[in-house]
């Protein structure tokens, strides 16, 4: 899958302030060529707006062109979602990241504000970066030497074929 958003560049974290938005239109228009060139693509459309009344019109027009789920992100509360999920009949996703504006929340509470997909970019991408530096810190330690408790080609081959079984079996 891949989300496309709504900001200008150059853009932000969508938890920070100070993000600029693309006009509606032309991001429909964006929004619409990817949709239109996609075989087995799952498209998520996300708005930076931070606005209740822009986030709902923006949802509604993403998902009337055919968005696969819509991503509002940076929202401060869940009731954003229980609203939207009134005003959207597609699937919502929840930008879950460490330190931003948005509540850390369990899987059942975003199942229950009408979450269908939570995404966890930031804490799987830092918690790899903070894996990384050890390990390179280990080698230095160790004067290039490979770790023995490393993943090896094996284990890395083994869960390329399971994912790429999964694919065919759906």
């Amino acid at each position: 899958g891949v989300i496309i958003e709504d900001q200008k560049r150059p853009r932000r974290c969508g938890h920070f302030d100070g993000k600029i938005l693309m006009d509606l239109e032309d991001f429909i228009d964006k929004l619409k060529k990817v949709l239109a060139t996609r075989k087995e693509l799952f498209v998520v459309a996300r708005t930076d707006a931070s606005e209740i009344d822009e986030i709902i019109r923006r949802a509604q027009a993403f998902a009337e062109v055919g968005a696969d789920a819509i991503l509002a992100d940076g929202i401060k509360d869940l009731e954003v979602i229980r609203t939207l999920k009134t005003k959207v009949d597609k699937p919502l996703v929840f930008n879950q990241i460490a330190g931003g504006k948005s509540p850390a929340c369990s899987l059942t509470e975003l199942k229950d504000a009408g979450v269908s997909l939570v995404n966890y970019s930031t804490p799987c991408l830092f918690t790899a970066q903070e894996g990384i530096e050890r390990y390179m810190q280990s080698l230095k330690e160790k004067d290039g030497l490979l770790l023995k408790q490393q993943v090896g080609v094996p284990e890395c081959t083994a869960l390329l074929q399971e994912n790429l079984a999964l694919r065919n079996k759906g």
